[in-house]
């Protein structure tokens, strides 16, 4: 066992996860089984990780168990809603050692293979979330049951810049294979850290039986018991011979180009990862443990970490309490609630009111086709729900039900919450509020979903301005997680606690942002973009341009964003901010040539450019290299940002960070963007001083 007190300064703040041993007499006269229970003391809010002092918890328990003789079996389950989700980070950003890291990776290899090696049939119990070293844990044991109400089982290292360290890499592609292996190890958390559900984790093998969470402990009981004497068989679709070496190689090759194709190469994990996935299929278990210990040790040293550490902590702690927020208990409460429009974007804010809320919301619109519309996208959308098991059919009546249509706005009257989804032009919006405000009660918060417009326009016309804020969705609305709530020069403090109650109850991360056009993500990556189109006005290929920001490893490149935008759409926030900041914000001429020329998209269905798109985007005689571009844009950023943070706009760098992550999937391997900034050495370079001091 790795000497453990090396770690103990480090852990300091470690809330020990505690193996708790009980018996447990199984039925049919199979035995008795050693039941260990995980538990740190917490509520399902704290979840239960993994620690020094957890694992050596763990290892005593074992230590216990494996000393008796009158024992049939061990088993390990988790307090309730959680299973275990990892390794204890906490200490992670203080190891500056290699022999640290060593320690931490070797101790959990140390503790968990146990599991494996005792003379018993061990038993993952898997209750709740199993999370990274936690779905290890459970790999590691013989047999594993999982509930159908897990929602959550996933390796999320490599979102955060490390990998599954503790023999995920090794033990995941011998049960289930290394292409489904890499797809929960790689794609996954690559893919916005996508997890998978129990029903999920059952049928790629994971689990060797699902039962309902209702009685999960207890059908678990029986089928062990069944399992050990002989009632149960059980089986699992690994070939005889092993996984082939053909469709390993393939399996492997399709991974790297999956990372390829999301990073660049931009960050060393899930690089890391793969090259372990690949070498395990002939490795010996020893040997395999040993590469992850090497890799694991490496990855905890890393900047890339370190960014993802800090990315990972904002959106854990500072997303829950937004920054600025007036008193909660100001808040009113929100029994109904009005959409105005029923188009698209009104359609999916009207169904996410009504699944997080459950409260009646009402869509207006000027006629009974777009009504119409709106509501069967609704009704769409819960059927899809429904089909894809997300709600009960129950539960997809009672949605059906809550949203109803009116041509008129009396149907407002008793609403407690108006948002506004209208066409994005001032006069059309600040028209659309003063009708509303005829017929509301006058505690009615009114609400703007524009995305650059100004709030304190918006709402200067009104008799109560005071109770309007912005609401600002990102689309599409049910995925993305961010909401920047705008407070306008007159928006008073029960408007703002009410818009971030509701927020929250919507289950979004909220940001609070003072009224200034664009807001936040909008702006920065309208001048992001904004300069790139400048270099290929200037005569920089587009294809040059396209690639600029690659070693970044963005989540799409300008262009791909230009066409998910739309070139209108983009040239009209441009003009916007135009408007307000002449001599940074000019909008391109090409931009305008595609608008002009009626352009939706830049690329064909084979993803290669459109030529006649090309044609108007060719041209000019001060072409750039990519290095050039990427620096160029970055700069842009950095002035950007610090004029932001000097106006006011939100309450420090990290709310910058936390909107980009969040609103524009600035990627965790960088952390936020201004300490990217700051150790380029960008910030400094433009402002002469550094964002984070």
């Amino acid at each position: 066992m790795p000497d453990a007190s090396l770690l103990t300064s480090l852990f300091a703040d470690e809330v020990v996860t505690r193996a708790l041993v009980r018996d447990v007499e199984l039925p049919g006269g199979a035995g008795t089984m050693a039941l260990i229970t995980l538990d740190n003391g917490r509520d399902h809010t704290r979840p239960s990780t993994f620690g020094p002092a957890g694992l050596l918890s763990l290892s005593d328990a074992l230590d216990m168990v494996a000393a008796r003789t009158d024992i049939a079996a061990v088993g390990v389950t988790g307090k309730p809603f959680i299973f275990a989700v990892g390794a204890d980070l906490s200490g992670a950003p203080l190891i500056a050692a290699r022999d640290e890291a060593l320690t931490i990776a070797r101790l959990g290899h140390a503790v968990f293979r146990r599991l494996g090696e005792l003379s018993v049939p061990s038993f993952a119990l898997v209750n709740g979330a199993a999370l990274g070293g936690g779905l290890e844990l459970a790999l590691h044991c013989s047999y594993r049951t999982i509930s159908s109400g897990v929602t959550a089982v996933a390796f999320p290292e490599c979102f955060l810049g490390l990998l599954p360290g503790w023999g995920g890499t090794y033990l995941l592609p011998h049960l289930i294979g290394p292409g489904n292996a890499l797809k929960v190890i790689v794609e996954n958390p690559l893919s916005q850290n996508r997890m998978l559900r129990g029903a999920q984790a059952f049928s790629l093998g994971i689990a060797d039986a699902m039962f309902s969470p209702a009685d999960f402990l207890a059908e678990s009981l029986r089928w062990a018991a069944r399992v050990l004497t002989g009632g149960e068989t059980v089986s699992r679709a690994i070939p005889a011979a092993g996984w082939d070496a053909v469709s390993w190689d393939q399996s492997v090759a399709a991974a790297r180009l999956f990372a390829d194709g999301k990073l660049h190469g931009a960050t060393p994990a899930p690089y890391r990862a793969i090259d372990l996935v690949a070498a395990a299929r002939g490795r010996t278990r020893d040997e395999g443990f040993a590469a992850e210990d090497e890799a694991l040790a490496d990855l905890l040293l890393s900047e890339e970490l370190r960014a993802g550490l800090y990315a990972f902590d904002l959106t854990q702690k500072r997303a829950r309490h937004a920054a600025g927020a007036p008193d909660a208990s100001l808040a009113r409460p929100v029994t109904k609630v009005g959409v105005v429009g029923a188009g698209l974007m009104a359609a999916q804010i009207a169904l996410l009111f009504a699944r997080r809320l459950e409260v009646p919301v009402v869509l207006t619109d000027l006629d009974q086709d777009r009504l119409d519309a709106g509501l069967e996208h609704v009704r769409a959308e819960v059927a899809g729900l429904r089909a894809r098991g997300r709600i009960s059919a129950d539960a997809a009546v009672r949605l059906t039900a809550l949203v109803t249509g009116s041509l008129t706005n009396d149907a407002f009257a008793d609403a407690d919450f108006v948002i506004e989804a209208v066409f994005e032009e001032m006069a059309v919006k600040q028209q659309v509020l003063a009708e509303v405000e005829a017929v509301v009660r006058p505690d009615c918060v009114l609400a703007t979903n524009t995305s650059s417009l100004s709030v304190t326009e918006m709402a200067s016309g009104l008799a109560h301005p005071s109770r309007v804020v912005g609401f600002h969705f990102f689309n599409p609305v049910a995925m993305m997680p961010l909401v920047e709530v705008v407070r306008s020069a007159a928006t008073d403090d029960a408007t703002a606690a009410t818009a971030l109650a509701v927020g929250t109850r919507l289950k979004k991360n909220c940001v609070l942002v003072k009224d200034a056009p664009a807001f936040v993500v909008n702006r920065l990556l309208t001048r992001f973009l904004g300069e790139i189109l400048a270099c290929v006005d200037e005569g920089t290929p587009i294809e040059v341009a396209e690639h600029a920001p690659d070693p970044l490893g963005l989540p799409m490149s300008p262009f791909f964003l230009l066409q998910l935008v739309g070139p209108a759409v983009a040239l009209h926030v441009g003009e916007t901010l135009a408007a307000a900041y002449p001599d940074r914000f000019e909008p391109s001429p090409k931009l305008r040539a595609l608008v002009a020329a009626g352009k939706t998209a830049v690329y064909r269905p084979d993803l290669t450019v459109d030529e006649s798109v090309a044609a108007l985007l060719a041209g000019g005689d001060r072409p750039s290299t990519a290095e050039e571009v990427r620096e160029r844009a970055l700069e842009a950023l950095a002035e950007e940002i610090r004029l932001m943070l000097d106006e006011g706009v939100v309450a420090g760098p990290e709310d910058i960070d936390l909107c980009m992550i969040l609103g524009a999937g600035w990627p965790f391997h960088l952390g936020g963007i201004t300490p990217y900034l700051d150790r380029a050495g960008i910030t400094e370079k433009v402002t002469g001083t550094r964002f984070h001091l």
